[in-house]
């Protein structure tokens, strides 16, 4: 800065030759380094660049990130296991409880955001949004705020509860992640908008995000609304308003057309008027003298896509991971990756979308025992009563049921209009699979529903106890059976059908065969699929939504 080379002589006393020097020659080989010890030189060469115009410096930044991106990338947008880089394409390895540390997230997005600020190439920007949305989002549990995790697990049945450190305190812990943690979240707008300084005000708009721009060259408050996502409805859309401030003159808006959506459903519309043809991986620009009144829309079509893992061997081909945007989807599973796409044309063969009016039907059934409330759960297959759940966990998915109502055509608002319904019960995590029993006194299990030699239809009435808010489960097949817990039970009871006798009438069967219903413990994310697997269905939602329950990124895709 001031111009004096003692001062970059010095700077070069901090190289680190053996591994700037390695970037420098293109040589691919950041093996064994300490990736957030590093990923911040690369950073720091960055700012080099800057300063000096040393181009050496560009070429470095820019092949690290390529060789990141290409052999050292999990699809979060993340990097490193156990702190480190390992051999180049070989992440199958990996995958574990000690992946992606969420330092190297943070830094990772700097190095990006320059890239970006130098070259406006949108490959940058996707990384951004990829690795904010997957590597930052789901870091923090849930909205405890202050609640941050070192590591993001990626392996097969993983927890974010679950690993070496599991989840922080807000006040005890004090990791390097939870310096970055806290900073990334207080950074959330920090690239949404970018200014190129030329004749014509010229605004980049990388980042889809609800937010506010007070564009001082641009003599305008801009102001970006993004509608709530849906799975059904699988688009982005985007709408920018603008107030100018004071005399109006003509500026140029660039709105990034990312390379996850179909360029040929891609829309931009300027006060009702189609802007014409759009290329995904590029920017659509436009210029305009904004006034009051001024509305730019975008409309992004979102695509699942598969992308396979950053492993070049051949028996490592079929793990993949499944995309819809920018959000990487998970599985609720406890280890569970087979999937079957049986040679389909399309996704869309073997991946379905969950309707948000399901919401509805999901409940939970609980009942007292003692002075200990427990609810009816799926327990591997098996149905039993466990203590009620918390939120975000396990338990609380295990305990989560879709009520299927026979008749299509009932107009179901609340959960009372489903009493005296003909119904049968999926578990939340099992989709295509029901609660079921094979007759009078056995116990209930969860079976496929197109299973033979089970009975899975119910009426669900009032509650035989006739409290307020009660039901009551009659099996269909055997008049006068209901679904019974017991009396007097402990966790781990399990569930059978009984029938009601003049000898039960005083031995609490009425009670024990009454439960109360709930919404349920858990809830659909409004990005939510259904896919197939070899032997079970798999509910997808965004990593991001997880908070303790159990989940699985990565597939095994058998044909």
């Amino acid at each position: 800065m001031q111009g004096n080379t003692k001062h970059l002589l010095l700077a070069h006393l901090f190289d680190k030759p053996c591994f700037l020097g390695l970037l420098a020659v293109q040589a691919e080989d950041i093996s064994g380094f300490h990736v957030n010890t590093h990923i911040p030189i690369v950073v720091g060469s960055q700012m080099r660049y800057e300063v000096t115009g040393d181009p050496l410096y560009k070429e470095i930044s820019t092949y690290f990130m390529d060789i990141v991106n290409s052999s050292h990338s999990y699809a979060t947008g993340g990097t490193s296991v156990h702190e480190f880089w390992r051999d180049p394409k070989r992440l199958a390895d990996a995958l574990g409880t000690e992946t992606e540390e969420s330092c190297t997230t943070y830094n990772m997005l700097k190095v990006s955001r320059n890239l970006f600020k130098w070259t406006k190439e949108i490959a940058y920007a996707d990384y951004y949004e990829r690795a904010l949305t997957n590597g930052v989002l789901s870091i923090q549990r849930g909205t405890d705020p202050g609640v941050m995790i070192y590591m993001l697990p990626l392996g097969s049945g993983s927890s974010k509860a679950i690993s070496y450190h599991g989840w922080g305190t807000p006040f005890e812990s004090f990791w390097c992640c939870y310096g970055t943690g806290i900073e990334s979240f207080s950074k959330l707008g920090d690239s949404i908008y970018f200014e190129e300084e030329l004749q014509t005000p010229t605004l980049y708009v990388i980042q889809y995000i609800s937010s506010s721009l007070d564009w001082k060259s641009g003599n305008v408050l801009l102001n970006q609304t993004v509608d709530p996502i849906h799975s059904e409805d699988p688009k982005l859309r985007m709408t920018l308003t603008f107030s100018p401030k004071g005399s109006v003159h003509s500026s140029t808006i660039n709105l990034r057309i990312p390379s996850w959506t179909s360029a040929s459903g891609a829309k931009v519309v300027l006060n009702g008027q189609s802007l014409g043809n759009n290329i995904n991986g590029n920017f659509k620009s436009v210029t305009n003298s904004w006034s009051s009144g001024n509305k730019l829309s975008l409309e992004l079509p979102i695509n699942l896509r598969t992308e396979a893992i950053d492993d070049d061997r051949s028996e490592y081909a079929s793990v993949k991971a499944i995309l819809f945007g920018p959000y990487l989807l998970a599985a609720y599973s406890n280890g569970d990756w087979e999937i079957k796409t049986q040679q389909a044309d399309s996704l869309s063969d073997w991946i379905t979308h969950v309707p948000s009016a399901y919401n509805t039907f999901l409940v939970t059934f609980s009942q007292a025992s003692g002075k200990t409330s427990f609810a009816l759960t799926n327990s591997n297959q098996s149905i039993t009563m466990e203590k009620y759940p918390g939120q975000g966990t396990d338990s609380a998915v295990h305990a989560t049921f879709r009520l299927i109502i026979d008749d299509p055509s009932a107009k179901v608002t609340e959960l009372q209009d489903v009493i005296g319904k003909r119904v049968m019960l999926e578990p939340f995590s099992f989709p295509g699979m029901v609660l079921g029993n094979k007759g009078k006194d056995e116990r209930l299990e969860i079976a496929d529903a197109n299973s033979e030699g089970h009975s899975s239809d119910f009426y669900l009435v009032e509650g035989l106890d006739g409290k307020n808010g009660t039901v009551s489960l009659a099996s269909i097949d055997n008049e006068g059976c209901f679904v019974y817990s017991g009396v007097n039970y402990e966790s781990g009871a399990q569930l059978k059908l009984s029938c009601k006798s003049k000898l039960s009438l005083d031995d609490g069967f009425d009670e024990a065969s009454s439960f109360l219903l709930e919404s349920g413990a858990s809830q659909y994310h409004p990005i939510s699929f259904v896919t197939k697997g070899m032997t079970r269905n798999f509910l997808l939602a965004p990593l991001l939504s997880f908070v303790d329950e159990s989940y699985t990124v990565y597939f095994n895709f058998n044909a």
